[in-house]
């Protein structure tokens, strides 16, 4: 793809992403939590620019080091994202301040990488950033779902001995 459709494709995909992010959202355990970022990684590795033909070692240094900013950007969204569960057994969840923070530090150390790569003089193609944000999609959604998994169950657990015991209105000796 062009450079100008690579960069309307991800301003638009962390555009999404970020208006979703700060809405409630039901959490659906259902199977297709993957495909986005697997759609992300397809549109990255089919371009034929991955790596730097010039600079095959640095490429991919800078690659590895971008997806390994993606899964800590992920970890760090999804542990900062509030999640809990409503009296009909929906489990919903926000992002929170602490997601925007790791947003803000994940974008800089990506900013961080492309500088680093400008001075080596790699050529940088959008594909490290399609596959940095399917990491990110990837490990955020699955761990929001294993933490939705786990809200869920605890909820499930049936009233404990006394909860529906009303508390006596007076003191009681005995």
């Amino acid at each position: 793809m062009s450079g100008p459709i690579d960069a309307l494709l991800i301003t638009a995909a962390v555009v999404l992403i970020l208006v979703r992010q700060f809405r409630a959202r039901r959490i659906s355990a259902d199977r297709r939590w993957w495909v986005m970022p697997a759609v992300l990684a397809f549109l990255a590795v089919r371009e034929p620019g991955v790596l730097d033909p010039q600079h095959h070692a640095e490429s991919a240094l800078l690659i590895g080091a971008e997806l390994l900013i993606g899964l800590a950007t992920g970890a760090g969204w999804a542990w900062t994202t509030r999640i809990w569960t409503e009296p009909d057994g929906t489990v919903w969840s926000r992002g929170t301040k602490a997601s925007v923070a790791v947003w803000i530090v994940g974008i800089g150390l990506r900013v961080g990488l492309f500088a680093i790569g400008a001075v080596l003089g790699v050529h940088q193609d959008s594909s490290a950033l399609f596959l940095a944000l399917a990491a990110t999609l990837l490990v955020r959604s699955g761990i929001l779902i294993w933490r939705s998994r786990s809200v869920s169950t605890a909820q499930l657990r049936g009233p404990a001995y006394g909860d529906r015991v009303a508390s006596p209105s007076r003191k009681e000796s005995v």
